[in-house]
């Protein structure tokens, strides 16, 4: 009983751990940095500061964002651990006698990241390294998405302005009118109304495709009125290496004969779970196929729950669907790095 009890507090204190040295250390020995810094200069490079002072390396700032991301912060938050936390300081390279690159640098270097699609890069290089130590494989794909709320929604009543189907040329009557919403001040226009689970939405949507243990392999970031069943294509399409006759899970709402023929022209296993249709019930097979996809596809869903918990994932920390998609991909790596450690020493229990 006692074991029991100590075994449970264990796990709470995991669930709730926060990311301390030894973990960095585990990482500066999973990740060979030298690649990402290279990588990262092909898209931003440092110049001099305002009193001619060297600029921070790319490197430097993409670290302070992971831990950004670990540790739930804005850049004014990051800024400020990064100063005190001698942990945080030596993580990210900086030395005791230098600063922190304040809030303005970091949204500098995350809009020029943003802007050059510097971060689906990135995360293909750090999947590539885990994939080298087995800590990703790539057997097959776990497919699902998953709803980003923002805070930035429309309130009140809607306001439309007149937009002109062509513009008036002199001695031509307009042909026509139409009324669009007016964006308002404050509110997100990229992104979209949702309803799900009888609860509305307003945001985003990220579709996922993980390795079969979670691992997140590749994202796409759409507005939350996007059908995840359209987009299967695309997650597979931006995954450009697979195993031989790997497959694919996901859940029924992915099911229908397009995605069957993707599939199949890919040459993969089709893991769908079946979807009862009307006056055509599951068939006994059926319903032990499902069974079956489901005790492996509930690892995405796992992944999409671990964000939320550790990091804050699922709420919207920018504006407009590019930045958005650089938060998405940026959780992704921050996901991916924080297991890494622990799936490595399990391969080498094995």
């Amino acid at each position: 009983m006692i074991k029991e009890n100590v075994a449970g507090f264990a796990d709470m204190i995991v669930e709730k751990r926060k990311v301390k040295e030894a973990f960095f250390k585990q990482i500066d020995t999973i990740i060979n940095w030298k690649q990402i810094d290279k990588e990262i200069k092909k898209y931003y490079r440092k110049g001099q500061s305002v009193d001619g002072r060297p600029s921070y390396s790319g490197l430097v700032l993409f670290k302070i964002c992971l831990l950004q991301t670990w540790y739930c912060l804005s850049d004014y938050e990051v800024e400020e651990q990064v100063n005190d936390r001698i942990s945080f300081s030596r993580f990210v390279g900086i030395s005791m006698d230098d600063k922190s690159p304040d809030h303005s640098v970091m949204s500098r270097f995350r809009t020029s990241m943003t802007n050059k699609k510097a971060y689906n890069k990135l995360l293909k290089m750090i999947n590539k390294q885990l994939e080298e130590k087995q800590i990703i494989v790539k057997t097959g794909l776990l497919v699902d998405a998953s709803v980003t709320d923002t805070p930035r929604k429309p309130k009140g009543k809607k306001e439309y302005e007149i937009v002109e189907d062509r513009k008036e040329e002199e001695g031509v009557e307009v042909s026509s009118i139409s009324l669009q919403e007016l964006p308002k001040r404050g509110v997100d226009g990229d992104a979209k109304w949702l309803k799900k689970g009888g609860k509305l939405h307003y945001g985003y949507k990220q579709h996922v495709g993980t390795d079969e243990n979670g691992m997140i392999r590749v994202v796409i970031t759409t507005a939350a009125n996007e059908s995840d069943i359209k987009h299967l294509e695309d997650v597979i399409e931006a995954v450009d290496d697979f195993d031989h006759r790997a497959w694919i899970k996901a859940d029924k709402g992915y099911q229908c004969a397009t995605n069957d023929q993707v599939i199949k022209t890919k040459k993969m296993r089709n893991h769908i779970m079946h979807k009862a249709l009307k006056k055509k019930p599951l068939t006994k097979y059926e319903k032990l196929f499902n069974r079956l996809v489901s005790k492996i596809r509930y690892r995405v869903e796992r992944s999409f729950g671990s964000m939320r918990r550790w990091f804050g994932g699922g709420r919207a920390r920018y504006v407009g669907i590019e930045k958005m998609h650089t938060q998405h991909l940026m959780e992704a790596i921050a996901h991916n790095l924080y297991r890494a450690p622990a799936i490595a020493v399990s391969i080498r229990v094995k």
